[in-house]
């Protein structure tokens, strides 16, 4: 399971919007793909259509879809959005992590 906070929830509905995407419809992809300075690296982006191998979650009213490998990786994480003076951006608490960079876009297990 993959949870979405509330800051998270209205950023991707805006986005989705902006780029063309349905939030009642589409989906939000959620990956892990090797890379970045801790070995592992977030991978975010809209979907329309899911894989059968997708596992689907819908959580504070937006869709996401993972493909079964990076699933392993990311159950328990938290979707956030932060607007703050330190940077904007999404943000993954992911409880699997045992070593993080320090922009928060790569971890490590």
């Amino acid at each position: 399971m993959i949870k979405v906070s509330e800051t998270a929830k209205k950023k991707v509905i805006e986005l989705m919007q902006e780029d063309g995407f349905n939030p009642t419809t589409d989906f939000v992809r959620v990956g892990v793909k090797s890379g970045g300075c801790s070995g592992l690296s977030y991978d975010l982006k809209f979907d329309k259509e899911n894989a059968e191998d997708d596992k689907v979650f819908v959580d504070n009213d937006v869709k996401i879809i993972v493909d079964k490998k990076s699933f392993l990786y990311l159950v328990g994480t938290t979707l956030e959005y932060s607007g703050g003076l330190n940077g904007t951006g999404f943000v993954f608490n992911n409880p699997n992590a045992n070593r993080t960079c320090g922009c928060g876009e790569s971890f490590s297990l």
